[in-house]
This record gives structure tokens, C-alpha cells and sequence, in this order.
């Protein structure tokens, strides 16, 4: 063979190499050009929730980044399918993005039949953000002034007492509640968290477990007194309440997390883009603000990383609404 000749090997390994190249490229142009547009952030909850509050924060940092236009698009409702639906029918560009929590993709799938979307097949995992946890309130005014002083009331009158959620979060906050006390009180459903501490606020409902950003606000401003904390530490916002664990309700435990999601067909570079610029943005000013007035913390996490943790949280999810007697509406 003539050594100046290549061989049909080298010949190949050459296109290949120029093919990786020009994919490569590809892939480079496809993260440097987006956003070239306006992007649209879609929302489980209504304005003032956290989620909502959360969306806003990150947001305002990718136009910073971006100097293109975040809109939040809240879509509260049908504790986030509605929101979820619309995520997942939009056009895999990655302009449209569900900032979303363990509701619509952790939770939902236990507690509806039939679900207008797959949490999975659906979407492509794009970013963990945040996680966080939820705190009990009842009104400044009330009778109750610890988690026992609900545990024994309830316990005196089954059925009498009364909890509010307006996210699944929040429901299965209160349905563990009652299975872990012993008790009986009855769930009033609402569209959002910030609706329910309305009518809490009103005399409509005696007690929800409401995420941070939205109850603290309230606790603070001196309007709704705080019993007890969810998760297994105190609270940096409020550290003189106990969890509700410490406070007489043994091995209580619960938790939320937020992420962000695109519908399922998006391009990889896209995905990984939208990836960094929130791994940016949970970092952002806008966002310390959000996270010292939420008690949330940041979380950044890979596409593949919230995929996994999906999954375990999913089963989770799912163990919890099972042991707390839910049963798929």
C-alpha cells in the first residue's frame, strides 16, 4: 500500500471526527443563541406563592443574564395539572418552563386516577432549585397556642377541627398530621396556599400547614401564630418554634422541593443551557432574598441528578399518601 495514500480506517476516522466537530459546534451555537427570545415561566400556584415568588426571583436573574424577558404565567388550579398539561403540550424549544414543586411530579400520581400528563414521559428534567419546609399555623387569635393544644381538641371533637391546602404538599402535610396524632379533622381543598390563609385569616378553616414563604409573612406580621415546623430541623426564620416532631408528634417528617422542567422532546444543548442560567439564578440576589424570606434553601442539580431524585421522591411520595390513608380521587 502506499504509505501516502490514506487507508479506508484513517478515511473514516477522519469523517467521524469531523462529524463530533460539526455536532459539536452545533451544540455550542444552539447554547450560546438561547435565549433569543422572550422565555415564559408557567406556574402550579397563584401569584404570591412561593413557587410564584421563587419563578419571579430566577427570573429576574436570567433577564439580567439574558437581557431577554421572563414571563410567569400562573396556571393555579387542580392542585398544578392544569399548569403541567400546558408545560408538557408547548413547543419543545425550551421557551417554556414549568418552574413546578413535588406536587405535580412526586405527589399527583398518587393521588389522582387519571393525570391530563406524565410527569415522566412528559418532560425532561432540567434543574433542582430549592427545598424547604412547611410550617403550622392557626390564627394569632386562636385557642391553640402549641401542636398538642390541636392534638387534644381534635381528639375531643373528631370531625369538628378543620385544616386548609391549597397544594399537595400541603395536603399531605396535614393528612400525615392527623394519621401520626391520631386524629380526625377535616380537609377544605383551595386552589393555593395563599387562598386558604385568607380564609384562615377569615375564621373559615382553624389550622393549615402552609410552605414558609407564604405562612412566615403572616406570623411575623403578628396575624397568624406558628405551632410547629415540618421537617426534622427548626427553622432559621423561626427558631424558637418546635418542629412538630419535638413538639409531641413523633417521627413527623415533611418536606418540599422545587424544579424546573421542559416538555419531554426538547434538545439536550437547550436543556443544558436553561440548566445553567438557573444555576446562576438560585444564586442571584433576587434569589438570597427569596431564601431569607422562604426559610427554602438552594439546591442546584443536574438534569440526571433530578431525574434520580425524582424517582425516589415519587415512591416517597407515594408511601406517605398510602400510609396516611389517601386514596386517589
Amino acid at each position: 500500500m502506499n504509505r501516502s495514500t490514506p487507508s479506508r480506517r484513517h478515511v473514516l476516522a477522519t469523517a467521524c471526527a469531523a462529524t463530533l466537530a460539526l455536532l459539536g459546534a452545533s451544540a455550542a451555537q444552539a447554547q450560546v443563541k438561547y435565549p433569543e427570545k422572550p422565555v415564559t415561566f408557567i406556574v402550579p400556584f397563584a401569584a404570591g406563592s412561593a413557587t410564584d415568588q421563587l419563578a419571579r426571583a430566577l427570573g429576574q436573574s436570567i433577564t439580567e443574564q439574558t437581557k431577554q424577558a421572563v414571563v410567569v404565567d400562573n396556571k393555579a388550579g387542580a392542585s398544578g395539572m392544569m399548569a403541567a398539561q400546558a408545560a408538557a403540550r408547548a413547543p419543545a424549544d425550551g421557551y417554556t418552563v414549568l418552574i413546578t414543586t413535588n406536587t405535580t411530579h412526586a405527589a399527583n400520581e398518587h393521588l389522582y386516577k387519571k393525570l391530563p400528563y406524565d410527569p415522566v414521559k412528559d418532560f425532561a428534567p432540567v434543574a433542582g432549585l430549592a427545598k424547604g419546609g412547611q410550617v403550622l399555623v392557626v390564627r394569632a387569635d386562636s385557642p391553640y397556642r402549641s401542636v398538642m393544644d390541636v392534638v387534644g381538641d381534635a381528639k375531643k371533637r373528631p370531625g369538628k377541627l378543620s385544616f386548609g391546602s391549597g397544594s399537595s404538599s400541603s395536603r399531605v402535610a396535614g393528612e400525615m398530621f392527623k394519621q401520626l396524632s391520631g386524629t380526625d379533622i377535616l380537609h377544605v381543598p383551595y386552589k393555593s396556599n395563599p387562598q386558604a390563609v385568607t380564609d384562615l385569616l377569615g375564621g373559615q378553616i382553624d389550622l393549615m400547614i402552609t410552605d414558609t414563604a407564604t405562612g412566615v409573612p403572616q406570623v411575623k406580621a403578628g396575624k397568624l401564630r406558628a405551632l410547629g415546623y415540618s421537617t426534622t430541623k427548626r427553622s432559621p426564620q423561626l427558631p424558637e418554634v418546635p418542629t412538630i416532631a419535638e413538639a409531641g408528634v413523633k417521627g413527623y417528617d415533611m418536606g418540599y422541593w422545587f424544579a424546573a422542567y421542559v416538555p419531554a422532546a426538547t434538545p439536550q444543548p437547550v436543556v443544558a443551557r436553561i440548566n445553567e442560567l438557573l444555576a446562576v439564578a438560585v444564586k442571584s440576589a433576587a434569589a438570597k432574598t427569596f431564601f431569607e424570606g422562604s426559610g427554602a434553601e438552594a439546591w442546584s442539580a443536574s438534569p440526571q441528578e433530578l431525574a434520580k431524585f425524582q424517582a425516589e421522591e415519587t415512591q416517597k411520595w407515594g408511601r406517605v399518601i398510602k400510609a396516611a390513608g389517601i386514596e386517589a380521587e
